[in-house]
């Protein structure tokens, strides 16, 4: 009988010899067996045992970079086995032991983040080119030439990161490689995250003295205008949105305004490296 999300639940029937001529059916179901199809496994060896879970494919990477968020679309069942192919669910005061619990869940969850996938090598290799692909994009997204102010292609990103040897990590997100490889790629071209263009307006009692305590987080100041209130407008590092977010909104007790007005500050066209 096929259940819910490719479980495959296997029956064993024989006959009941004692009950006489009628043959009763008697039925047995393992309870330490489960049979799954269309299955990617994740496994982990910890406290010396093996643990498997058994997800979908193509939903574990979907997990870890953040864009599924799901459990129950990742997981086909939230079993832990020794051996998923198998079938041999794991024991309870093995878990324990291992885990330090027995919740099922917050132990597919560990070993979701931490396992290793367990894949041929060639949808090894195709994953990783995926992933590859996927961060040079993420950097040629978020990066500009800092003196021409253009962006670099993707190609352009792809060919520098074979330069410096970038080995992809199948276990880290995209996003916190991308960051990874902008710091790397630092030392080799001319490159950093593009920069957000911001305009606030501060209150004239306060604007002064928190111009100072913004002048750290601030590259570049476009414009001041200092009048019956302190509006300036300047480009900011966009890893310190946050911070210059927190210091109007504490500093002014809310009456201070930022308003965000590009993203990335950017020249059209792509950089072409000679």
């Amino acid at each position: 009988a096929r259940g819910g999300g490719g479980c495959v639940v296997t029956f064993v029937f024989f006959l009941d010899s004692s009950s006489g001529g009628g043959g009763a059916m008697s039925i047995f179901t393992p309870t330490n067996q489960i049979r799954l199809t269309n299955v990617a496994v994740v496994r982990m060896k910890k406290g010396g045992k093996r643990f498997e879970i058994a997800c979908y494919k193509n939903k574990v990477m979907s997990w870890r970079s953040g864009a599924e968020k799901d459990l129950d679309e990742v997981l086909q069942t939230h079993s832990v086995f020794i051996n998923v192919s198998k079938g041999q669910v794991a024991k309870k005061e093995d878990l324990t032991k291992a885990f330090g619990t027995d919740d099922l869940t917050e132990i597919c969850k560990q070993i979701l983040a931490k396992g290793e996938l367990q894949v041929s090598e060639k949808e090894r290799h195709t994953q990783l080119e995926q992933m590859f692909r996927d961060i040079a994009t993420i950097v040629a997204d978020k990066c500009v030439n800092p003196e021409t102010k253009r962006p670099y292609t993707v190609n352009l990103i792809e060919r520098a990161m074979k330069d410096i040897h970038y080995s992809v990590k199948a276990t880290k997100s995209t996003k916190q490689q991308a960051l990874d490889v902008i710091r790397q790629l630092k030392e080799t071209l001319q490159i950093e995250r593009a920069h957000m263009r911001l305009r606030f307006i501060l209150p004239a009692k306060d604007g002064k003295k928190l111009k100072e305590k913004l002048k750290p987080l601030i590259k570049v100041i476009e414009s001041e205008d200092f009048d019956e209130e302190l509006e300036i407008v300047c480009l900011i590092d966009p890893g310190c949105f946050r911070e210059v977010d927190e210091l109007i909104r504490c500093e002014t007790k809310g009456k201070g305004t930022l308003e965000v007005l590009s993203l990335k500050d950017v020249e059209e066209g792509d950089e072409k490296l000679e």
